[in-house]
C-alpha cells in the first residue's frame, strides 16, 4: 500500500510539474518589484535554447523604443492562450501583436501613459515531426519559416510598442480551425506578401484558434503528398474544422485524369472523408480570383471549371462551401482596374529594401488585400451559419465586398524582413 501511495505521489508531482512548465510568466515592466510567480524580463535576456525564451531576431526592447521588437518561448506543439497586458506608466504606446509566421491578433492598439490594457487570443504551434522518424516536406525555403521551428514567436510592433506582461498557457479543449491551401491561404513572414489565413486570425476571440498549414505553390495532392494532412490530424480532435481551398495551382496539372472532376476532386475527397473520420466538419472554399480585367473592367473567369467542381463536392458531400471566388470578384470590380492593385504586390521600385524591379503581381495579396479576403471568408462562414463565428469579437463590422474598406484608411506598421522573391505558384 506505501508503495502505491508512493507511486501515486510521483505521478502527481510530475502532472504538476507538467502543467507549471505549459503555463510561462513574464514581467516586461519598469517596475523593480516582479509580479509573484513571473520571470523578469531585461534587455540583457536574449533566447537561447537552454533558458527557452528571451528576446529573439532584432535587438531586446530597452522599454523605452518605438522599434518593433520580437520574443520567443521554446514550447510543445499544440494551442495557447496568450494574454498580453500592453501599455506603459512610463508613457503613451501604439501596439500591435503579431505572432510566429505574422499572423495578426491585435491591431493598432492604443494606451494613454499610464494605461494598461490586458487581450488575450490564441494560437497554435507547431513543429515538422509528425511521429517517430517522420516529417512534413517542407520545401526549403520554408525551413526558415518561424511557423516550423520549436519556439513560440510573438512580434510586438506598431507606431509605440509597448509591453507590461505576457502569459502563456497551452488549452486544449477549445476549437481549432485547421486551413489547407495555397499562396492565397498562407502565412507569409515577409513583407509585402500576406494572405487571408494570417489575417483572419485578428477577428476571432480566444475561444477558438485557427492553425495555418498552407504553403504557396500547393495543389490538393501535393499538400497530401508532403505529409502536411498527416501532421495536422495529429492535431485535430472531435468538433473542429477543416478549411481547404485549392484550384491555382491544380489547374496547371495536364494529362490523362487530371482536371477539376478527376484527380482533383479525388484528392478533395480525401480531406473531407479524413475531417469526418475526426469527427471534424470539413469546409470547401472556391480560389481567389486573380487580377485580370476584361476591356469591359470585368475580372475574368480564369480558373476554369475548378470553382464548379468545388460547388458540385460541397452539394454531393452535403458541406458548406464559402464562395471566395464570387466574393473576390465582387470586391475587385467594385474597387476597379486601378484601384483593384491596393489589393495585390502592386509596389514601385525602390519601395523595399533591395527591390530594384517594379513588383507586379496579380495573384497574390498585399497586407490590405489579405485582409479584405479575410473579411470576405468570415462573411462566408456566417453564410454558410457555421457555428464558429459566434467566437468572433465584438468590434468585428459586417463586410460587403462591394463596399470595400479604403485602401488610406487601412494602417500597418511594416515588419523588418522583406523578400523580393515572389511565392511559389505565380
Amino acid at each position: 500500500m506505501k508503495k502505491r501511495i508512493f507511486v501515486y505521489s510521483l505521478l502527481l508531482v510530475a502532472s504538476s510539474v507538467l502543467a507549471q512548465a505549459q503555463t510561462f510568466k513574464f514581467d516586461f515592466s519598469s517596475d523593480k518589484k516582479v509580479q509573484e510567480g513571473f520571470t523578469k524580463i531585461t534587455p540583457a535576456t536574449l533566447f537561447n535554447n537552454e533558458q527557452g525564451y528571451g528576446y529573439d531576431f532584432q535587438p531586446a526592447w530597452d522599454g523605452e523604443s518605438n522599434k518593433p521588437f520580437f520574443f520567443s518561448v521554446n514550447v510543445p506543439d499544440g494551442n495557447y492562450k496568450v494574454t498580453v497586458t500592453l501599455g506603459s506608466k512610463d508613457a503613451a504606446g501604439s501596439t500591435t501583436v503579431r505572432g510566429e509566421s505574422r499572423r495578426l491578433f491585435i491591431e493598432n492598439l492604443n494606451t494613454k501613459k499610464g494605461e494598461l490594457v490586458t487581450e488575450t487570443f490564441t494560437i497554435n504551434k507547431r513543429n515538422t515531426i509528425i511521429k517517430g522518424n517522420q516529417k512534413v516536406k517542407i520545401k526549403e525555403r520554408e525551413k526558415k519559416k518561424l511557423n516550423w521551428d520549436d519556439k513560440l514567436t510573438l512580434e510586438f510592433n506598431g507606431d509605440a510598442p509597448r509591453l507590461s506582461s505576457l502569459v502563456i498557457e497551452k488549452v486544449d479543449k477549445i476549437p481549432t480551425i485547421f486551413l489547407c491551401g495555397n499562396s492565397t491561404v498562407v502565412d507569409n513572414d515577409n513583407e509585402p506578401w500576406a494572405s487571408w489565413g494570417q489575417m483572419i486570425t485578428r477577428f476571432f476571440t480566444d475561444k477558438v484558434c485557427i492553425a495555418n498549414y498552407a504553403e504557396s505553390g500547393l495543389s490538393a495532392n501535393t499538400f497530401i503528398g508532403g505529409k502536411r494532412l498527416d501532421k495536422l490530424l495529429t492535431q485535430m480532435k472531435k468538433g473542429d474544422y477543416l478549411l481547404v481551398e485549392f484550384g491555382h495551382n491544380d489547374q496547371k496539372q495536364k494529362g490523362p485524369g487530371r482536371g477539376a472532376y478527376y484527380s482533383f476532386s479525388y484528392y478533395i475527397k480525401q480531406f473531407i472523408d479524413e475531417a469526418r473520420l475526426k469527427g471534424a466538419y470539413p469546409v470547401l472554399v472556391t480560389p481567389t480570383r486573380r487580377r485580370q480585367y476584361d476591356k469591359d473592367g470585368k475580372i475574368k473567369d480564369t480558373h476554369a471549371d475548378y470553382p464548379a467542381a468545388i460547388r458540385d463536392i460541397a452539394a454531393r458531400e452535403n458541406i458548406p462551401v464559402i464562395d471566395l471566388q464570387d466574393m473576390t470578384k465582387v470586391l475587385c470590380e467594385a474597387m476597379g482596374v486601378e484601384e483593384s492593385k491596393h489589393l495585390y504586390v502592386h509596389y514601385p521600385a525602390n519601395t523595399y529594401p533591395r527591390q530594384a524591379q517594379e513588383l507586379k503581381d496579380n495573384t497574390h495579396f498585399n497586407t490590405f488585400g489579405a485582409y479584405e479576403v479575410a473579411k470576405c471568408v468570415i462573411e462566408g462562414m456566417k453564410k454558410a451559419k457555421l457555428p464558429i463565428v459566434k467566437d468572433l469579437k465584438a468590434d468585428y463590422i459586417n463586410f460587403d465586398p462591394s463596399k470595400p474598406d479604403k485602401f488610406k484608411d487601412f494602417k500597418w506598421n511594416l515588419s523588418p524582413f522583406t523578400e523580393i522573391e515572389k511565392p511559389d505558384g505565380n
